[in-house]
Formats: C-alpha cells, structure tokens, sequence
C-alpha cells in the first residue's frame, strides 16, 4: 500500500506543471453554457436523467429558477421523482412537455443509446435544449452495465437531422495521459499522447425524429437480465 502511494505522489508531481484548471476546462464550459441557456426562460420544466444522490452531488439545486424539475433515474433513492427506464422514457413522461434535458454521466450506461436519443425527442418540447456529458475514455465502472465510450464525433451519429436534433456545441476536456502495460508495438508511444476523459455537448431540438426510417422495439430485456448496480463500483 505505502510503495502504491509512493508511486502514485511521484506521478502526480511529474504531472503537476500540466495540471490544467477544472473551470477553464472546455468540457465543463458546456455546462454553464447549458445553464446559462436555461436561465434565460422564465420557469422552465427540466428533466434530469439519472439523478439518483449515489456520490454525494446532486444538480436540482444548480436550477433554482426551475418551476418543473423532474429527476429520472432507472433506481429508486435520493433526488428521484420518477423511477423508469430511459429506454422507455416516453412510458413514465409527458410527451413534448420539457424545455431542457439532462443527463451527466449515463449515456455510457445506457444499452442502447440510439432508442434512447428517439425517447428523449418524444418528451422534449421543439426548440427545447439537451445537455449530454460521457466518456472518451474512462475505467470501467458500475459493472455490468457499462457498455460505450463516446469521442466527439461518435455523438454526431446519435444527435442529427434524422433523429430531429442540431449540435449547438461540443467539446473533450479533462485531459489524461496514459502508459501501455503491453509490449505490443503500436501501443508502446501512447504515452506520448494526451486523450480526454469527458464530453459534453449541448443539442437543439428542431422536429421530430423520423420515425419512418429510425425504429429500434427491441427490450433491453431481449439482450440482457442483468440490473444496474445500486452502489458505484
């Protein structure tokens, strides 16, 4: 345990001259940008997606100015209104009721993320906002549902004309570096490179999804009979 932590106080002092400041962080600019956006409608309906209190930090009270606030979440517990599926989120919500969308962290989770891109466009009011953040890349986690990583323009294919949505901005950040265990050839340079461990994007919603091209009525249920894990992992 003390030559791990040892280890770990080199790296990070080797690291620290590239430390860069969270708040100018362009992926967390999306997000007061997305805020932003919302303040400037006077009581807007919002839905947050995975609201769940599983880490201790909770968003309801980012958006005082909120008169309708809805937190989604597959589980129920602390910051939860509604108790569904987000794959079936059109079944437990009013259709083109909300002015703003949420979700941090969950896209990642999610089976299929392209069923619940067309969900999402049920219960979103036209000209409505959705604020998304996900993983570039990122350790594994909350197994067995942990099922996608998503770069910038692997969002492209989710959020677009087809599935009545405009990409208003997007952006990587919470930059990292990382070391090849493996004597493989190609992976031995990676740590000459620097990914990004987040993104976020903020997406208008302009019409409806064409529903006579996209359809998915596959279950989760077909595929898989696992559960989300109550408690982080």
């Amino acid at each position: 345990m003390k030559l791990n932590y040892l280890y770990f106080k080199i790296i990070d002092v080797m690291h620290r001259p590239f430390v860069k400041r969270s708040a100018e962080d362009p992926y967390h600019v999306v997000f007061r940008d997305f805020q932003s956006l919302s303040k400037q409608e006077h009581s807007p309906s919002i839905l947050e997606i995975g609201s769940r209190n599983v880490t201790g930090v909770t968003r309801r009270d980012l958006f005082p100015h909120c008169e309708d606030y809805v937190g989604f979440d597959v589980l129920a517990g602390d910051g939860v209104d509604i108790v569904g599926d987000a794959h079936r989120l059109s079944e437990s919500c009013p259709l083109e009721h909300f002015d703003f969308v949420y979700s941090v962290s969950v896209f990642e989770h999610l089976l299929f993320p392209w069923k619940v891109v067309l969900e999402i466009n049920k219960i979103m009011k036209t000209g409505g906002y959705m604020f998304l953040s996900t993983h570039p890349v990122w350790p594994t986690h909350e197994l067995p549902w942990d099922f996608w990583r998503f770069p910038c323009n692997g969002l492209d294919a989710l959020f677009n004309k087809y599935t009545g949505f405009q990409i208003v901005s997007i952006a990587e950040g919470v930059p990292a570096k990382i070391y090849s265990l493996s004597e493989d050839a190609p992976a031995r340079d990676h740590y000459l490179f620097t990914v990004n461990q987040a993104v976020a994007l903020i997406v208008r919603k302009t019409g409806s999804y064409r529903s006579d091209l996209l359809k998915w009525d596959i279950d989760i249920k077909d595929v898989i009979n696992t559960m989300y894990p109550s408690k982080p992992s």
